[in-house]
């Protein structure tokens, strides 16, 4: 009988099964999805086991159109989180640096002209008050967020973007986008995370800050207009309570 015959390749294939059933669990629990992904669980188990076990002929057939259309099914029910396991899958960092080597790209460095007209403009804008969300577009590209605003294209200028932000302008409730060094929209609308970690004195600010650095790999710049305090969201964490210092250091970093 080859059923102890129990190699390498069984373990290397029981351990990724594994992975790839841990991962699934954890984007189901951020999605607020597991109730649906251990209810799967269990009917395919049952399936398995009707299938396999009992050799259940008419029951088994039954669950296997089940199944076939089910995944279709799955596919169109799931297809945000879908589409983040396969963003999430392609933006790390050794992928990154995979495609680098075969694209030959080299990373540009990010001219203070570029930074400091942004953080003048948080600072400016934190001492009054004055609420803000920034999108700095980085490697994944966010032209459907700016067709959700009103098209500006202009150079990074700490007036315009504390004259975007003034309580009284009709764009000051949205979110600026800026992408290869210029303003490209205001007025933008975010997706917005529903993350039951993000504190609950943080707002809806913060929480489509949250939810456009789960979504892609661009850096929310947030100025409370309740306390004026600056934060920064990236890759789904926040850091709070940044000085003007601080601030442009993960700016120069980051980007």
């Amino acid at each position: 009988m080859t059923f102890f015959e129990f190699g390498i390749k069984d373990i290397i294939d029981i351990v990724l099964v594994a992975l790839i059933l841990y991962y699934v669990y954890r984007l189901m629990k951020e999605s607020r999805s597991l109730n649906v992904f251990i209810g799967i669980m269990v009917f395919v188990l049952v399936w398995l086991f009707v299938s396999q076990v009992l050799e259940m002929r008419l029951l088994g057939s039954i669950m296997d159109k089940l199944v076939s259309v089910g995944v279709i099914g799955l596919i169109v029910l799931f297809q945000e989180e879908i589409r983040k396991f396969f963003y999430n899958l392609g933006a790390h960092q050794r992928m990154q640096n995979v495609m680098t080597f075969f694209t030959g790209k080299k990373v540009q460095k990010v001219d203070k002209e570029s930074i400091m007209p942004i953080v003048m403009a948080c600072m400016s804008m934190s001492r009054g008050k004055v609420g803000a969300l920034i999108v700095i577009e980085r490697a994944a590209p966010l032209d459907d967020i700016v067709d959700t605003g009103d098209r500006i294209d202009a150079q990074i200028n700490q007036r315009l973007i504390e004259n975007i932000f003034f309580k009284n302008s009709p764009l000051h409730d949205g979110a600026m986008v800026i992408a290869k060094k210029r303003i490209k929209a205001a007025g933008c609308i975010l997706p917005v995370s529903h993350d039951h970690d993000i504190p609950k004195h943080l707002g809806l600010r913060h929480r489509a800050a949250m939810g456009i650095s789960q979504e892609s790999d661009a850096l929310a710049i947030v100025v409370s207009e309740e306390t004026g305090r600056i934060s920064i969201a990236n890759k789904g964490v926040f850091q709070l309570r940044l000085s003007a210092e601080q601030l442009e250091s993960i700016l120069t970093k980051e980007l």
